[in-house]
Parts: structure tokens; C-alpha cells; sequence
């Protein structure tokens, strides 16, 4: 790989590292993201568990979690078994590629990098999924675990820690469910590296773009914390 590769995968690692940083832990401009915003509804839901005896709802919205987790799991290891016969179709791919007019061709080593990159990707993907789906797992049994409601009026700290419990699993599973659609998103953005390394930065940015405006500016934002009007301070 030439220095442009070389620069084109650090502004790949800076940005995803840059989004995670934005959304996990901080704002832009005065706006808490979706994601944070989310973990306190997940928080919301499972205390008022505490204020009813049966809880169908609480498992079919976590059957719909698990599920979920589930799908994106079973799509990433289709995809990474695509990576693998992709390496053994590696001169077929890179004639196909040579004659591209707007691709800059590479030697065999560089493509076979670039596809173990991927596989790479999808793989933190799935390592992802599958814990966030073991954990949706454990926080199933946590709200299991959940006093009913004659008891919580017995001993209410003591209920409210066993539902605190249940919500810090939750929120940890939704973690790694979004880190794993991180990676999935950004594998897109990779694909360009396949074009030239021009292309990898461009379709990287696009990616990155698409997802803070998710994340920060998108309808689905506005609808958990509408911004306060002109003067109010920042939201959140």
C-alpha cells in the first residue's frame, strides 16, 4: 500500500473514533444524541415495570431487542464468509477492478490487506452483536427478577435497585448493539478503499456525515428532546 492508503485508513480510524466520542459521551452544539437520549427512555421504561404485575410487555419488547441483535448477527457472518471467498476469487475481482477507468490499480497483497480489513470489520461487528445479544439475554432475567407490585410497596429501595440493575444491562446491551451498527455503517464508507484511497476518504466522510446528522439534527432527535426556541440555552 502507498502513503495514500496508509493516510486514507488513519482518516477512516480518526473519524469512527471521533463519532463514537461525540455520541457516547458528548454533544455538538449543545445537542445530547439520539443514543443518550435513549438510554434514559430505556431507564423510564423498565421503573414503570415497577407499577404493574404483568410484565407481557416488558418481554415482547425484549423478545423485539433480542430479535433485532439477532438478524444483524446472522447478517454479519454472511458477510464475512463473502470476505473469505472473496480472497479466493482475488485475480477474477482485480481484473475486474484494473479495468475501471477511475480505479487505481493495486498489486495482490494490497487487496488481499484491504479484504482482511473488512472481514476484520464485520467480525468486531459480530463479536458486538452476539455480547449485546447475550446481555439483552441477562437483562430478560433481571426484569424477570423484578418484584411485583404488593411487594415494591414492602420495600421499595430494595425494588428500585433490582430495576436499576435490569436498566444498566439494558443500556449496556444497546451499547454494543450500536457499536456493532457503527461498524456495519462504516464497512460501506470502506468499500471505496477498493476504488482508490480518494474514494475510501470521500465515502468515509459521506458515511460519517449521514450518521452524526442522525444522531444530532434528525427528526427521530427532535422527537425524544425538541430544542428549546432562539435564546433558551442548548437542549438537554
Amino acid at each position: 500500500m502507498n502513503t495514500e492508503d496508509i493516510f486514507a485508513l488513519c482518516y477512516f480510524g480518526l473519524l469512527w473514533f471521533g463519532y463514537n466520542w461525540a455520541t457516547d459521551r458528548h454533544t455538538i452544539l449543545g445537542r445530547i444524541s439520539l443514543t443518550r437520549l435513549m438510554a434514559e427512555h430505556r431507564r423510564r421504561w423498565i421503573m414503570n415495570s415497577l407499577h404493574r404485575d404483568l410484565k407481557m410487555i416488558d418481554t415482547q419488547i425484549m423478545a423485539g431487542l433480542q430479535a433485532g441483535t439477532a438478524f444483524f448477527a446472522s447478517t454479519t457472518i454472511f458477510a464475512l464468509g463473502g470476505c473469505f471467498a472473496l480472497l479466493g476469487q482475488t485475480d477474477r475481482v482485480q481484473a475486474i477492478f484494473n479495468d475501471l477507468p477511475f480505479a487505481f490499480p493495486g498489486d495482490r497483497t494490497a487487496f488481499e490487506l484491504k479484504v482482511g480489513g473488512l472481514a476484520c470489520l464485520l467480525g468486531y461487528a459480530f463479536f458486538k452483536f452476539g455480547w449485546s445479544y447475550r446481555l439483552f439475554n441477562y437483562c430478560s432475567i433481571l426484569i424477570g427478577a423484578i418484584p411485583m407490585t404488593q411487594h415494591v410497596e414492602r420495600d421499595r429501595p430494595a425494588a428500585e435497585r433490582a430495576a436499576e440493575r435490569a436498566v444498566v444491562m439494558n443500556v449496556q446491551a444497546g451499547m454494543h448493539f450500536n457499536a456493532g451498527l457503527r461498524a456495519i455503517f462504516l464497512s460501506i464508507g470502506y468499500l471505496g478503499w477498493f476504488v482508490s484511497a480518494y474514494i475510501f476518504m470521500a465515502t468515509t466522510s459521506f458515511v460519517i456525515f449521514v450518521l452524526l446528522r442522525r444522531q444530532f439534527f434528525s427528526p427521530a432527535r427532535l422527537a425524544l428532546a425538541p430544542d428549546p426556541p432562539a435564546g433558551a440555552g442548548p437542549a438537554g
